[in-house]
């Protein structure tokens, strides 16, 4: 049976209506119920699997789960990583999120089956309108395909879909859609060249 959900915009729900809400006056962007559940998570991330070295990753797909992530058999989040609302993570089998990776997910992020996430990348999921007075927060999702690498300290925006087998070089940044089984380099990331197509390993 398998663990993972298909993705879906959750996020926007529990985005609040800037003009309500005053954000720009120290109102708040989420609701209460988001408030809350992070301030959770971030106190048992930090108290029981911040520290934890990378063979506890059972332990740390257990938490995540309990707090909302779907994570899939053989997925990891590795201790250092900072997941910023598990209810929008999705990550399929074998999917690893590196160290220290800020996985800003303020709306969906789904990652692949055996596709590798480098330590210090960045995927953020949300961005702001700023054609409107009141800069309304906006949440994007982002689809990372199976096999793909997003390499060290690249970033990931707001709606970007990686396709499958893709590259995402070291400090590449990222928008749209990234063909599959293509390297990107640059900023803004541009296909310097295809890459060998290759089956997933068992």
């Amino acid at each position: 049976m398998s663990a993972v959900r298909p993705p879906e915009d959750t996020g926007k729900s529990e985005i609040l209506d800037a003009l309500a809400s005053r954000p720009s006056f120290n109102g708040p962007s989420f609701s209460l119920r988001n408030r809350l559940l992070r301030a959770l998570f971030i106190v048992v991330w930090a108290a029981t699997a911040a520290w934890t070295p990378r063979q506890l990753a059972p332990w740390r797909r257990l938490l995540l789960r309990a707090f909302g992530a779907s994570m899939a058999p053989r997925s990891d989040v590795r201790g250092s990583a900072r997941v910023w609302y598990p209810p929008n993570l999705v990550m399929h089998e074998g999917a690893v999120i590196g160290p220290r990776v800020n996985c800003y997910n303020l709306g969906p992020i789904t990652i692949g089956r055996r596709a590798l996430i480098s330590q210090d990348a960045h995927l953020c999921s949300g961005t702001h309108d700023f054609d409107d007075p009141h800069f309304q927060l906006q949440a994007r999702a982002i689809v990372i395909g199976a096999q793909a690498w997003v390499c060290a300290e690249a970033f990931v925006g707001p709606g970007t879909q990686v396709g499958e087998g893709a590259v995402v070089g070291a400090r590449c940044v990222a928008f749209g859609e990234l063909a599959p089984w293509t390297v990107y380099a640059g900023n803004p990331g541009r296909a310097v060249r295809e890459r060998k197509r290759f089956e997933p390993l068992p």
